[in-house]
């Protein structure tokens, strides 16, 4: 006799693969444990494990700041201070030595559990004038959840949100917990450019390559939350005219290297396979077709390809993966040597990786403030300054000795 599952067997066997280990950029878990055993060949010399390198020039680690909560990015302000999200839903305000200064609220309700919250926030280009902020954040809906953009001014006495609005939401909404995306960053024509991961269960995954939902993406939007102009979806019927490349995993890292213009990204990978991507407009970066990784229960994912004809190769990629979080390239003349490196805060890899980036590839990798143990959730560059906070409450600051 046959017995018939409610589900098909193998549906059941991946989503518990799945959610047994969603959460790899929540876990404690050393970064060897998320080591693919796939024997996976690079596309070409240098796309992974590239040469270690050191840092030469003198420079200090200072712990400014502890207890933040649940800290989730950081952002500095015109005036060298520095904005804090914390996820259950509110902003604090520090100083450059990371004093507590205010508690900013008047956000909205956010869904906050598991990888949810408060998420991002950006600085309108004319925030010394307009006070205007943008944020992202997990919004509960009636059928699940979603990643929402939203955006309001900063009070006279810098306590609340005025004036909020959602702009922005990535649909469909999805029953899960995971895999927001959320990484917020304005170009240099104002507009802004914004990262959803595709939420981690099935339904969600193969909606990263689908034009017609915001799964897995990269958007360019206006201040207004319309399709910025020049979108590459922009007269395609069916498509999101807001998308700007698909088939992402869940990137929540952003930053425009200021030595070329270029938009980078970095996403996380499912056991083994996280990447560096160089974002081109219109393109297809591949998830979950093409991947470095495997399924958490060690299968394969797919049809187990790494290249695919159409299909984005990552600049980078890393196996064990090291869970990158926030990204910044350091823009400074301060440390010479760091001038366009890009530093990624990494979680299951407890460090922050400095990338040295020439002509488009990755010459050199460093690990820093790796005896510090955190798990380091974002990185951003005030000042000369390297300022970094970790799921573990810290704020640190790194500058030249």
């Amino acid at each position: 006799m046959q017995v018939k599952y409610p589900f098909p067997l193998l549906t059941v066997i991946v989503v518990a693969s799945i959610y047994s280990c969603v959460n790899k950029q929540n876990s404690n878990k050393p970064a060897d444990a998320f080591q693919s055993t796939a024997t996976y060949k690079p596309a070409f010399e240098g796309q992974t494990k590239i040469k270690a390198v050191t840092t030469i020039t003198p420079f200090k680690v200072e712990k400014i700041a502890e207890k933040l909560g649940r800290p989730w990015a950081i952002i500095p302000m015109p005036d060298g201070r520095l904005m804090i999200t914390e996820k259950s839903g509110f902003i604090t305000l520090h100083s450059a030595d990371g004093l507590l200064l205010k508690k900013i609220t008047g956000l909205p309700k956010v869904d906050d559990g598991g990888q949810g919250g408060l998420l991002d926030v950006a600085l309108d280009p004319a925030f010394t004038q307009n006070k205007t902020i943008y944020f992202s954040f997990s919004e509960k809906q009636d059928t699940g959840n979603l990643t929402a953009v939203g955006k309001g001014q900063l009070s006279a006495d810098e306590t609340t949100i005025e004036n909020m609005v959602v702009i922005f939401r990535a649909t469909p909404s999805l029953k899960s917990d995971a895999h927001f995306g959320s990484r917020l960053l304005f170009d240099k024509d104002g507009n802004l450019f914004v990262s959803t991961g595709e939420r981690s269960i099935l339904d969600g995954r193969k909606q990263a390559q689908l034009l017609s939902a915001g799964l897995g993406k990269i958007f360019k939007i206006t201040k207004e939350g319309k399709p910025a102009p020049g979108n590459p979806f922009l007269n395609q019927a069916g498509a999101m005219p807001e998308i700007y490349s698909y088939g992402h995993r869940n990137p929540q890292s952003l930053d425009i290297n200021p030595a070329t213009g270029d938009l980078w990204e970095a996403e996380f990978g499912p056991k083994g396979g996280d990447e560096l991507n160089l974002i081109h407009p219109g393109k297809n970066y591949g998830w979950p077709i093409i991947t470095y990784g495997i399924e958490y229960n060690g299968t394969k994912v797919g049809d187990s390809l790494q290249q695919k004809e159409g299909l984005e190769q990552p600049v980078y990629y890393w196996d064990p993966v090291i869970s990158p979080s926030g990204m910044v390239f350091y823009n400074s003349d301060s440390m010479p040597e760091w001038k366009n490196n890009l530093f990624i805060g990494c979680l299951s890899g407890t460090h922050i990786a400095r990338l040295i980036i020439e002509n488009n590839k990755v010459v050199g990798e460093e690990s820093l403030l790796a005896d510090k143990n955190e798990r380091f959730r974002d990185v951003a560059v005030s000042n000369g300054k390297l300022y970094t906070v970790t799921d573990g409450g810290s704020l640190y600051r790194i500058s030249k000795k």
